[in-house]
């Protein structure tokens, strides 16, 4: 037990580092260019997500993600009596994450966002983004589950771009993110109705796993 909640706290809070520290980095060398800053933030959290899960899925299963953890819990793939610690150490080291990547930046530690991202468009946007994370795990682990590493890597920075939220899809990486007024931040009026619209998109996720993906499913050849 104890191994496994460091792992999830860990890994959790080394992919919050890299979310909030490269959208400082990219904001700081961009210079004004919205664009380019996105990228530089996308590419260093699509490729750390696959590296951390890589290394931490045989400790912990390497979820980061309590709407994850929840998905696999109603699935029968994960124990409930873990559900409540392994979201409680994703939020911990989340939050650890963004103050971390403040320090290494010589920024205030103690900050709350100012960024707004609220409205209809954000909400469908993490829904459809938790949906499709949701959708990648559980489809690649029924069918290729060496792959989850780089498959939810690069998810997640596609989503980045083709979503009006740029991706949350995590409720462990919004709160840590309401934490930090950098490019990452967003503000914490706006994190309750981001939360549920990523419960949504996971339950969601979810449902369409069992019927795309249920072990009675056959292949459809040609």
């Amino acid at each position: 037990m104890a191994r496994r909640l460091c792992g999830e706290g860990l890994g959790t809070m080394l992919l919050l580092a890299a979310i909030v520290g490269s959208g400082i980095m990219a904001e700081r060398l961009a210079g004004g260019n919205d664009a380019l800053a996105l990228l530089g933030n996308t590419l260093p959290t699509g490729a750390m997500l696959a590296v951390l899960i890589l290394i931490f899925a045989p400790v912990s299963g390497a979820h980061f993600n309590p709407a994850v953890s929840l998905c696999l819990a109603l699935r029968g793939d994960f124990p409930w009596r873990l559900l409540i610690p392994y979201t409680a150490v994703q939020i911990a080291g989340a939050i650890a994450g963004a103050w971390i990547a403040h320090l290494m930046f010589e920024l205030p530690v103690l900050q709350l966002s100012v960024t707004a991202r609220t409205g209809s468009g954000q909400w469908i946007a993490e829904a459809v983004a938790t949906f499709g994370l949701v959708l990648t795990i559980l489809g690649a682990s029924a069918r290729r589950p060496d792959a989850v590493p780089f498959l939810v890597g690069l998810y997640i920075a596609a989503a980045y771009w083709f979503t009006a939220s740029t991706s949350f899809a995590n409720p462990a990486v919004t709160v840590a993110r309401m934490l930090s007024d950098t490019f990452a931040g967003i503000r914490p009026i706006d994190a309750p109705a981001f939360i549920a619209a990523q419960l949504l998109g996971a339950l969601a996720g979810l449902a369409a796993s069992r019927l795309l993906f249920s072990p009675d499913a056959k292949p459809v050849a040609g």
